[in-house]
Parts: structure tokens; sequence; C-alpha cells
């Protein structure tokens, strides 16, 4: 199959393009620099000029793939806009040829209450609430739209984890932890996430996945791991969720849930089997 991705020289995107070029997949990847395309190189992907705002250079590359897999995003105060014009644009172009792959997360589920599925309510704080409406315009277009949801992605020496907690405590020499730590974390190894959206190009029309390993740990012990990798070992600075928001900003209302989700839809319906299942010793380092 020929894929055409977005965000693919990205933390996520990396990975995602390995395991696409492993399954056998031709795939192109849009690149918005020099350094970018020669990432895609490396990794046997084809670069495709262009950034998320060019909807002509989106288009036109979905219209040469049989599948695509949006994994870009744009930050600013017009996100949503640009991932809107982003997912028109592509799927315009893929028409009905073959399935359409967009990003979600977990985050827009909020506080879950215990463990849950896909089919929960949503409560999003505030920096994803402009997910929904995106998602559902997607899964109402015609052709053959698919959801992944990632959990808070893991692994590599990168992600949202290294640069919010690791890599500040690396120079102030203390691990964040908002609260008390009881609240939990959906995680998932970035490698595990890449293998989901491979396998998500096969998936039924209007499916929806969410990307967990299972692995559901409290925030105090995913940080005490934390200290061991910032090189700080049991080193915590304990902030208010109104202090983590001043020092990070509103992502720390993300990061203040207490989330617990399950994959068995992907599981079963995929057969996806996520193989990195002991976060605490890989986050250690």
């Amino acid at each position: 199959m020929k894929v055409f991705l977005t965000g693919g020289s990205g933390y996520v995107g990396r990975s995602t393009v390995t395991a696409l070029v492993r399954h056998g997949h031709e795939v192109s990847a849009l690149a918005r620099s020099d350094a970018a395309a020669r990432v895609l190189t490396e990794l046997g992907a084809t670069p495709v000029a262009g950034g998320l705002t060019d909807a002509a250079v989106l288009r036109a590359a979905a219209a040469e793939a049989d599948g695509v897999i949006h994994l870009g995003q744009h930050y600013g105060p017009d996100t949503a806009e640009v991932d809107r014009a982003a997912a028109d644009a592509l799927q315009d172009g893929l028409g009905d040829r073959g399935p359409y792959v967009h990003t979600g997360g977990v985050w827009v589920y909020g506080d879950t209450d215990g463990v849950v599925d896909e089919d929960a309510p949503q409560r999003p704080p505030a920096i994803t609430a402009w997910r929904r409406a995106n998602e559902e315009r997607v899964l109402a277009h015609g052709g053959h739209p698919v959801l992944v949801m990632p959990g808070l992605v893991y692994g590599l020496g990168g992600g949202l984890i290294d640069t919010f907690f690791v890599a500040p405590a690396r120079e102030e020499g203390a691990v964040p932890l908002i609260g008390d730590g009881a609240n939990h974390w959906a995680l998932v190894h970035v490698e595990d996430v890449a293998e989901l959206y491979a396998l998500a190009l096969r998936a039924p029309a209007k499916s929806v996945y969410a990307g967990v390993s299972g692995q559901n740990l409290p925030l105090a012990d995913i940080v005490e791991a934390l200290t061991h990798a910032a090189g700080c070992p049991g080193r915590v600075t304990r902030l208010s969720l109104a202090e983590a928001s001043a020092r990070m900003g509103p992502i720390a209302e993300a990061f203040a849930l207490d989330q617990r989700l399950t994959s068995a839809r992907a599981q079963g319906e995929l057969g996806w089997r996520p193989r990195h299942l002991d976060a605490l010793a890989e986050l250690r380092g």
C-alpha cells in the first residue's frame, strides 16, 4: 500500500514510518524543512515538501496514496482550525480509495472514574476540548475514516514526559509531582502505538481505538521512576495544580487527570499486542 502521512519526522511519526516500512508499505511523508526531509529519507520514506497549512500539497499527496495517516499537529491559537483544514484536504484528496487514520488522544475523556473504553463520556480539559468537533467531522466524512486515540506516549527518550518532567529535572535536580500523585496515567510506548497506526490501516470504517497498553500507573510511581532517569534519585518537587499550571501552562491540567483505559477493542479487532509492558523499568532509564 502507498501510505502518506503527516508528522512523519516527529516523535511518534519516526516510529510509525519504521513500522509502516516493516509492514511492507511504500511511505511518503510531509516535510516542512530540509532537516525533516533528511530524517524521513533515512527512515525509508519519500519526503513531500510542505506544511500542515499547505492544503493543496496535502490534497495532492493524498490523491497519490492508497491510505493516509494524519499525525502532525500545528501548535498555536489556531490549532483546531489548522487540524480541521488539514483533515479536510487529506480526506478530500484520498476520497474513498482507502483508509484515512486520524489522530486523537485519550485526554478528551477527562477523569475516567475507573477503567473505561472508547465509548466513555468525554470531559476534556481545556487544552484538548477542541478535538471532539474535529473528530466528529472526520468520522462523518465520506470514505474510510478511522480514529486512533493514543495514551500518554513514552519511550526512546522523547515525548511530553521528557519535555515537561525529565529535561527540567536534569537542570533543577528534582522531578515535579502534581498533587499527591494518586492519579493514574494511561501510558503507551512509542513503538507500540506506531504498530497500532500501521494496523489501523486495515480497520473497519469509522472505527475508534484507544492506543493504551493497559499500564494505568499512579503518577507518584511514574515520577519516582523519572527521578532516576533525570539523575536525581528520589528527589521530587511537589506542586499544586495552580503551581504546575504557572510552570507548565494549560497542559498541567491534563497531566493531573486520573485516567485508566483499556485497549481491548484494538487488541480484539486488529490483533494489536503491545510489547512494552514494564513502563516503570523503561522510564527509570
